[in-house]
């Protein structure tokens, strides 16, 4: 009996590495693009001229900045959703924060603005996609996306955009960077997130278990 309860934890953990390693995986893409973007000096992600703007005024780096933005997000989904707060949004926000602190270390001069841009969208929106499918850690901005999918039936794209305007906004006011880059993290990185989580699962059978796809409604004739 205490060899099959000590298997089952074991079980229970290499079922979910698969999962991790996803999620490990998006985060270093991501945080690969969000660089890709500071380096461009075309504009950053929304998150970042937040992150930015408030290292223009605090004593911080962009790891502590992005999850204290995190604290925030999952303040209001908890408040939302009467749920109580998640402690794993924090430790994606502050990783892919720290990732970004390394890697801005690497001399990318090399790179020209507008490539650097370009795959800077293609590698945010697939870490992005990644993350959010690993159904681990998922960033805390994209539970509140999420969250309005949900309740309000709203596309992703349209709860995405609506969101990270918001986080513009702010950074904007705190004299974080805008430019070009930042219309194309809107424009560009929101709407392929949708369509590269359809390809992981279609391409990759990747299993999506962060946006659960609603049950199929038997009708009466078939029941």
């Amino acid at each position: 009996m205490s060899d099959t309860v000590a298997a089952r934890p074991a079980g229970a953990l290499r079922a979910k590495l698969p999962r991790y390693a996803i999620y490990l995986l998006g985060c270093l893409i991501f945080s690969a693009g969000a660089t890709l973007f500071i380096h461009s000096g075309l504009g950053v992600d929304p998150l970042d001229v937040l992150s930015l703007g408030l290292l223009d005024h605090l004593p911080i780096t962009i790891g502590i900045a992005q999850a204290s933005i995190a604290v925030v997000c999952i303040a209001i989904w908890s408040l939302w959703n009467r749920r109580r707060p998640v402690l794993a949004p924090l430790i994606t926000f502050f990783l892919c924060g720290s990732l970004i602190d390394l890697l801005r270390l690497l001399d990318l001069s090399p790179l020209p603005g507008v490539l650097s841009l370009g795959l800077g969208v293609l590698l945010c929106a697939y870490g992005s996609s990644l993350i959010i499918m690993s159904g681990t850690g998922i960033r805390a901005m994209d539970l509140i996306v999420i969250s309005m999918t949900q309740r309000w039936r709203w596309p992703f794209w349209a709860a995405k955009v609506s969101v990270e305007a918001v986080l513009l906004t702010a950074g904007f006011l705190l004299g974080g960077p805008v430019g070009i880059g930042t219309l194309a993290f809107l424009v560009f990185v929101d709407g392929l997130i949708q369509p590269f989580m359809a390809a992981n699962g279609k391409l990759l059978h990747i299993p999506n278990r962060g946006i659960k796809t609603p049950a199929p409604v038997t009708s009466a004739v078939t029941a």
